[in-house]
């Protein structure tokens, strides 16, 4: 009797997975690598029934792979790219969800000097003067495309630079391991810094600057574009992430007790 009842709930359950809803969300790698993922995701099968499949990928190739059809929606972050993404007819909109910051991350000793620094962008331009080893996604992801802006801003070109720029094309937990390795800095979001387990001599020489603010955005793929999308399903993940069982729980993920991403979804 005992096993015929194991059966039937295996039976069961079987059953209501089989019934769950599944869409496809790409997402870069410091939305996974922060863990936050691993907190949503139970809670938003929980709410909607809906399976949520991550592809996790750099935000230029999140793109491509929303303008390809291959995913239902994009959380990515980088706004310039977004908004070329919907102008194009690729995305029906861009939702802002939650922000947090990126940092320069770097060695214990600080050989550039970059941490009394009025601003991230001389501190770049400290980085480069020294030639101190430096760790670059250089993968076009969101936090590349970040460090190219800010090294625009100090008025540098990393393609001129030497054997102390090393870009890695990588995701950001690769990129930070090879800093460690290293003893190179990098511009890493906070995020995923402080989930980092291997910090070696590192330590977060620089923050605050308003040209590190890190937005996060939500943009379905457009169902015009590609008629097979489940459009309904990724409405229906939107409402989820704008609501206040996801503001709860954005808020309130912490690391050693401190906050992550702070929810900005209106």
């Amino acid at each position: 009797m005992k096993k015929m009842l194991m059966t039937a709930l295996a039976v069961t359950l079987a059953g209501t997975l089989a019934q769950a809803e599944q869409m496809k969300l790409a997402v870069t790698t410091s939305f996974e690598n922060s863990g936050l993922s691993e907190v949503l995701l139970p809670k938003i099968a929980e709410d909607t029934g809906i399976e949520v499949q991550l592809l996790v990928v750099g935000t230029g190739q999140a793109i491509r792979l929303g303008e390809a059809g291959d995913v239902d929606a994009i959380l990515v972050h980088s706004r310039k790219a977004e908004e070329a993404f919907v102008a194009a007819g690729y995305g029906t909109h861009r939702r802002e969800i939650m922000y947090n910051d990126f940092v320069l991350i770097g060695p214990a000793a600080n050989p550039a000097g970059v941490e009394d620094d009025a601003s991230v962008i001389e501190a770049m331009q400290d980085i480069e003067a020294a030639q101190a080893p430096f760790v670059s996604r250089g993968d076009d992801s969101g936090t590349h495309k970040a460090e190219l802006a800010v090294w625009a801003k100090a008025e540098l070109d990393p393609t001129e630079f030497g054997a102390w720029y090393n870009a890695v094309g990588a995701g950001m937990g690769a990129a930070l391991n090879t800093a460690a390795g290293l003893d190179a800095y990098i511009l890493a979001d906070r995020a995923s810094w402080l989930k980092f387990g291997n910090k070696a001599g590192l330590k977060l020489l620089y923050s605050g600057d308003s040209a590190l603010f890190n937005q996060y955005a939500y943009l379905p793929v457009n169902p015009e574009k590609q008629g097979h999308v489940k459009a309904e399903l990724a409405r229906k993940l939107e409402d989820w992430l704008v609501s206040e069982s996801a503001k709860a729980l954005i808020d309130g993920y912490k690391i050693n007790g401190e906050t992550l991403f702070v929810f900005n979804a209106e």
